[in-house]
């Protein structure tokens, strides 16, 4: 260790310099979820800053210098579990307990390999997740003017903290030996051996965690894993809503995610009717037998406010041709009057006839004819609440 009258740089601000160095991980570290199980990956990055207490071993140094402070940066990239390879960087200042001028220094950089205890060992092992370790360091040392070779070896203790296992604490010893350089007049260039002792703190990406797995058996015996995702529900029913036939208004996944309706079913692009509505012989009066269906299309509009319906009237093909577009025309308005009746606003709704031209069945017989005769609800449009998908 060189004596030399200088000033030493703060080691505060060596201290923040550090830190912001070590802050380029936990971008990466946050987006990490904690399921299991863990693992770590072959280039995983982490840093280290390790502030410690500086004790000289040999004389001069020894006899000169008062105990100091020293400040140790290292990274790490994962070339395996348990192997660890990156750069390292020392600065140690140590004033003089003789005269107040003197300071001795030494910078140190060089490369650093580590053996560790897995950093993704369950918690439930041995010694919870305590990962023990030991590093080794080949050094070029700068003490003062001179260039200098050196060596320095480490063994310490981290312990995570937090479910991520992003941060790791734990104190360490370091040896450091500089090695002799030929005599120079002015100069201390004997062996320098200095005794680090400090707290050691690691940021990094944290262990990986893969997603949690459903697993479920078939009849024969195969093993079928389904991965679990997230997707919007406006009415929480447990039916995503891009699958949903009725996403304002819980119901089970059997019926669509629409309550069961004993009349009609709710589909995402109609209403369709299990019963027909009836009405008084070639006019628009619609029959009391129908009141219960038509009801209960009102309710599932009362439901699902996101629903517009189109009110659609067919005919069959007896009769004249603008007779049926006239009747089909006029049916389709009855009912959305009905529905207007019974709290459903106009806006929301749609009528429109068709007489003959869109027949769902023959009109060769009397069952197919009777077919033809028919109401249906369609849905024609959809309200998405902004922001969902």
């Amino acid at each position: 260790m060189n004596r030399k009258r200088q000033r030493a740089p703060s080691l505060k601000v060596l201290v923040l310099g550090s830190t912001l160095l070590l802050l380029a991980p936990i971008a990466r570290a946050a987006e990490v979820e904690p399921t299991d199980p863990m693992h770590t990956r072959l280039g995983d990055f982490s840093s280290k800053i390790e502030p410690s207490l500086v004790i000289p071993l040999s004389d001069p140094q020894a006899e000169l210098f008062n105990l100091s402070e020293g400040l140790t940066v290292k990274t790490f990239w994962a070339m395996t579990r348990y192997l660890d390879v990156g750069p390292s960087l020392t600065y140690i200042a140590m004033p003089s307990d003789k005269t107040k001028d003197v300071l001795g220094t030494a910078w140190t950089f060089g490369a650093s390999l580590r053996v560790k205890r897995s950093h993704d060992v369950p918690e439930d092992a041995a010694f919870f997740a305590i990962s023990p370790w030991l590093d080794a360091d080949a050094l070029y040392v700068r003490t003062g003017d001179l260039n200098r070779a050196g060596f320095a070896v480490a063994v310490g203790m981290s312990v995570p903290i937090g479910e991520r296992r992003n941060y790791w604490l734990g104190p360490f010893v370091r040896y450091l030996h500089i090695l002799q350089q030929p005599e120079r007049i002015g100069f201390d260039n004997h062996d320098a051996k200095v005794l680090l002792v400090g707290l050691s703190l690691e940021i990094g990406n944290g262990v990986r965690r893969e997603p949690a797995a459903v697993v479920a058996s078939n009849a024969e015996g195969r093993t079928v894993t389904k991965a679990t995702y997230y997707c919007p529900d406006r009415d929480n029913d447990t039916v995503p809503d891009h699958v949903d036939h009725c996403p304002d208004v819980a119901g089970p996944m059997d019926n669509w995610g629409c309550p069961l309706y004993q009349k009609i079913i709710v589909k995402k692009d109609k209403i369709e009717l299990k019963e027909r509505i009836y009405f008084a012989w070639d006019q628009a009066v619609i029959l009391d037998a129908s009141f219960p269906v038509l009801d209960e299309v009102a309710q599932a509009l009362k439901d699902n406010k996101g629903f517009r319906v189109q009110v659609e009237g067919h005919a069959s093909s007896e009769g004249g041709d603008d007779h049926n577009q006239t009747l089909s025309e006029k049916r389709a308005e009855a009912v959305l009057d009905y529905l207007a009746a019974h709290g459903i606003k106009v806006e929301r709704l749609k009528s429109r006839g068709f007489g003959s031209s869109v027949p769902a069945d023959t009109n060769t017989t009397l069952a197919g004819r009777e077919n033809n005769r028919r109401v249906e609800f369609v849905v024609y449009f959809i309200i998405v609440d902004e922001g969902s998908k």
